[in-house]
């Protein structure tokens, strides 16, 4: 790769989001200076509600998709101490410094703040209500053994500039005492100590760029140029994505909220792309009727704002039948709307090549994790074997083949009010 080459500069920036601390915003820094990125607002009170109000201040295609902010990172964080009013006061003034020294949008920074039931479990005597749906997390299948991610709290850092996304970093962690321009009000880890730190990248080039040598990954380079993820295909078309208004709890101490699932996903692609074809790779990963129709050109652009998979739901069992194969879409699609024709679930995954292994974050937002759960139990396809001997557990049944979930955890994601170590009554108190 020719050094200055704008492939060499992407290489080198994720990889920095990737190292992190001061080595990797200091490679930021060298290799292109520092991002020219505005201010966020003087008045806090007019940024939204709910933090994870992204979709109105991201960038969007042609047909309205969401394009979501290029480098992303996940912190993971364990309170150390009590909850009092003094780490509260801390943590809000941590996360204000973010709000404003950096205009809330894809070009600055999008962040939001999030606990797990174990917090709440650990720290408080009172319970979360009832029905808040927001258990701990559990295995999803019954071929999977997942790590549960049981941290007190994780942060969600998201920029299309690494060096924005690694000063952010820098400041929660008390390395700098200025942010943008902006006096750093306090460290969060002043009261949090970091547990584990993932970081990933979503979008067209990026995948491919960052595939050489990668585990996971055939040596070939199999990668489509064009594709936002390793598989090879686009995903979160807005038509088949939840509105962010749908996933918001409508009531209850934390209304304007929502709850969050987050899995880490391993990729295992040589079979992926070294004994499919390009047909069967579309069959497994939307439909067999997609590839048959000839429906999906390329990565999908084709497809516009609409995979079109609700129109094959109902064909599982005589896919299975005919073509030997289900779609991993297909299944999943079965319990992805409501009784009123709404999608349930507002998907906002990325990529990964922390520990030089391919691999993916899936975040996912709803009312209720249960509603995930379902979800997750119709992609599984459990019930397609029974159709034909053709497809298996995990062969020729969707994706199921290719993926292994190494992680899963089960978050709250609060109002903007409430972000900084919240009761279980929906409290911040000393603020």
């Amino acid at each position: 790769m020719e050094r200055g080459s704008s492939a060499y500069r992407r290489d080198v920036l994720r990889a920095a989001v990737a190292v992190g601390g001061a080595a990797g915003l200091s490679a930021c820094l060298d290799l292109g200076g520092g991002s020219s990125v505005p201010t966020g607002p003087e008045d806090l009170s007019t940024l939204p509600g709910r933090q994870h109000a992204w979709n109105d201040r991201v960038r969007h295609d042609e047909h309205g998709n969401t394009m979501l902010p290029e480098h992303q990172t996940l912190l993971y964080l364990d309170l150390d101490g009590a909850p009092d009013a003094d780490a509260r006061g801390t943590v809000e003034a941590a996360l204000r410094t973010l709000d404003r020294a950096y205009a809330r949008d894809h070009e600055g920074l999008l962040h939001s703040m999030a606990y797990s039931p174990a917090y709440f479990g650990r720290h408080y005597e009172a319970s979360l209500p009832a029905d808040l749906g927001l258990p701990e997390p559990r295995p999803l299948s019954p071929f999977e053994e997942p790590e549960f991610d049981t941290q007190d709290a994780m942060l969600h850092l998201a920029s299309d500039n690494p060096d924005v996304l690694l000063a952010a970093e820098a400041a929660l962690t008390g390395e700098r005492s200025t942010l943008n321009g902006v006096d750093v009000g306090a460290a969060l880890t002043d009261v949090f100590a970091v547990a584990d730190r993932r970081t990933g990248f979503v979008g067209s080039g990026l995948p491919a760029s960052k595939q050489e040598g990668l585990e996971g990954v055939p040596t070939d380079g199999p990668v489509p140029e064009a594709s936002p993820l390793f598989m090879g295909f686009k995903a979160g078309f807005a038509a088949n994505q939840a509105t962010e208004e749908y996933v918001t709890l409508d009531s209850g101490p934390f209304a304007g909220g929502t709850t969050k699932h987050v899995a880490n996903i391993r990729q295992r692609l040589a079979d992926w792309y070294g004994e499919q074809s390009f047909d069967e790779r579309v069959m497994e990963m939307f439909s067999p009727a997609h590839a048959e129709q000839g429906l999906v050109e390329g990565v999908g652009e084709n497809l516009g704002a609409d995979s079109g998979i609700d129109e094959f739901v109902d064909d599982i069992e005589a896919h299975a039948r005919e073509f030997g194969r289900v779609g991993h879409a297909q299944k999943a699609a079965r319990a992805n709307r409501d009784a009123d024709g709404n999608v349930r679930l507002l998907r906002r995954h990325f990529e990964s090549a922390d520990d030089n292994v391919a691999s993916l974050h899936f975040p996912s937002l709803q009312r209720d994790v249960a509603e995930f759960e379902a979800v997750r139990e119709a992609m599984n396809g459990s019930d397609v074997p029974a159709m034909t001997p053709a497809v298996r557990q995990r062969v020729n049944n969707g994706i199921l083949e290719y993926i292994f979930v190494k992680h899963r955890g089960n978050w709250l994601v609060p109002p903007r009010s409430l972000r900084a170590l919240p009761t279980p009554t929906g409290e911040a108190p000393g603020l």
